[in-house]
């Protein structure tokens, strides 16, 4: 039997991860941590619901997916920190919009200004290792949230032009092509690929803009991480691009993406649902 709405997918993919890392990876996480990303997460975004008007209660999901992100990818010492990320990564949405479409991705969002603002904050990149059956499993469940809300292009467009990029410098330098692969097969870069940057609410709304936005990003990733050694890049070239959706969204025009639930009757899930935003 379908669930109802493809974020109950994700949600059940992220439990999933976030299980799959405390009992194979032997992550050091602290389950009361997780707990306060995902009950901050969702008071947080009932009382602005309430406050604005603006959202409904149904984006509570949203706000699960958010808060389960967090616990996937952040790490902190004190409950303080996970529940100033959550909180801020929820607000985001409601404060950073142009036309009811909000351009920053929550979870990154939160990372970002935990990592800034508090001292005890920090993200680990290769916490989920080099095995192969972890990218499997992240291409094939991330695979199927994106056929469903058809953001392959975005995915591809990230994947392809930073391996690209990778290759290049691979050749120019001599290394040899273990050196590359050792690069790419990274966990937390396909998570990042798959369930992060393809955000269908705050990314581009036209193909050809979020192709264009990929590739810069990619090309951001690129230059923080061999050029400036930062560990994180892909979530700072995120932080620092997510803005650009607003002009990419003046040049293309396109509908606009809307969560939809399956039918009641039949059960089937529509790929998209859209609407158009107005033209000024």
């Amino acid at each position: 039997m379908l669930l109802k709405d493809i974020r109950d997918y994700q949600i059940l993919f992220l439990g999933l991860f976030l299980v799959l890392g405390i009992g194979t990876r032997d992550w050091t996480l602290r389950p009361e941590l997780i707990g306060v990303a995902i009950a901050t997460s969702l008071a947080t975004q009932w009382i602005l619901s309430l406050v604005t008007g603006k959202e409904q209660m149904a984006n509570l999901r949203s706000a699960l997916i958010t808060s389960l992100g967090l616990g996937l990818l952040l790490r902190a010492d004190h409950w303080t920190t996970m529940a100033i990320a959550a909180a801020i990564a929820i607000a985001s949405k409601f404060i950073f919009q142009v036309g009811d479409k909000h351009f920053f991705n929550p979870t990154n969002f939160g990372i970002i200004s935990a990592l800034i603002l508090t001292p005890d904050a920090w993200v680990s990149p290769g916490q989920w290792g080099e095995e192969w059956w972890y990218g499997l499993l992240f291409a094939g469940t991330g695979g199927m949230i994106l056929q469903r809300v058809g953001r392959w292009d975005t995915t591809a467009a990230f994947l392809g032009s930073y391996a690209l990029l990778e290759a290049i410098r691979n050749l120019w330098l001599g290394w040899t092509w273990d050196v590359y692969w050792h690069r790419l097969m990274s966990g937390s870069l396909l998570l990042f690929a798959l369930f992060m940057i393809t955000d269908p609410r705050s990314i581009p709304n036209s193909r050809i803009g979020r192709v264009v936005w990929a590739i810069c990003i990619a090309g951001l990733t690129f230059i923080l991480r061999n050029y400036f050694f930062i560990s994180t890049a892909v979530f700072w070239a995120l932080f620092a691009l997510a803005p650009l959706t607003i002009l990419l969204d003046v040049l293309w025009l396109a509908p606009r993406f809307a969560w939809q639930e399956a039918d009641e009757e039949t059960g089937e899930v529509p790929l998209v649902e859209t609407r158009f935003i107005a033209s000024n």
